[in-house]
């Protein structure tokens, strides 16, 4: 993504008017009725056409229980229209919410707890200029939640697995929402590479694979820093959602 097409989607962004969320009376009980109110795919049902959603929503409730009445910052990569971000900031009222997408000309919400980048992931100066921005003007080290809700193409989710996971607090979770669409679709299995499911099982087993993206100091150092690795399978055949927690 080049320079321009940056700046042009940031000019839109700043420009359109978007819904603020911060006084909004939301009636709800759980993190899915959230989801489906500010209409994210994460719900059971999603509200743009009433479909089945991924339903992932009950795994962040039990995966994010205890984070409920706590200060949390939370890195998104790859927010679309913000709707997952609205609903963070709604269900853990102690949370701030800092988004990363390449096409910020989509996001629909604003908040006070909500800050979005307008960052092509692959640019690895400009993920660390904003990284260290971000910590500078909020004043933390690390983030408690990464998700990577990106483009699902295979070199993405290992690049954004590289330059990230370090940037995650010890007892924190990496998320990888749809870690399985290259398995399904040859557009986002874009390099030669094994899979993510297969890199999974490999850091769980602790076994070192062959990857143009991981050296072997990354791999063992991953491996010495995860404490577990969960797979989960949302509503839909393309829905598989994992999450790592750092020791």
């Amino acid at each position: 993504m080049n320079f321009f097409s940056l700046f042009k989607r940031k000019i839109i962004y700043n420009f359109k008017n978007k819904i603020l969320i911060d006084h909004d009376k939301v009636d709800y009980k759980t993190l899915d009725d959230l989801f489906h109110f500010y209409g994210s795919d994460k719900a059971n049902i999603f509200k743009k056409n009433n479909s089945n959603g991924h339903a992932y929503s009950k795994f962040y409730e039990k995966k994010l229980e205890n984070y409920k009445n706590q200060k949390i910052n939370i890195l998104e990569i790859g927010s679309y229209a913000g709707a997952s971000a609205a609903s963070f900031v709604k269900f853990f009222p102690g949370s701030k919410v800092f988004c990363f997408d390449i096409n910020i000309s989509n996001f629909e919400f604003k908040s006070e707890k909500i800050f979005v980048f307008g960052v092509d992931i692959n640019n690895k100066k400009k993920v660390f200029t904003n990284l260290k921005k971000i910590y500078d003007e909020h004043q933390f080290e690390k983030f408690d939640l990464i998700i990577d809700d990106g483009s699902h193409n295979l070199s993405d989710i290992l690049i954004g697995l590289k330059y990230f996971f370090d940037h995650l607090k010890d007892k924190g979770l990496y998320v990888i929402e749809d870690f399985k669409h290259p398995n399904y679709y040859n557009y986002n299995r874009n390099i030669d590479h094994i899979l993510i499911d297969e890199v999974l099982e490999n850091l769980k087993k602790k076994k070192k694979f062959p990857s143009e993206i991981f050296d072997e100091l990354f791999q063992q150092k991953i491996m010495n820093t995860i404490k577990t690795i969960e797979i989960f399978k949302g509503n839909l055949e393309n829905s598989d959602i994992a999450f790592l927690e750092k020791n």
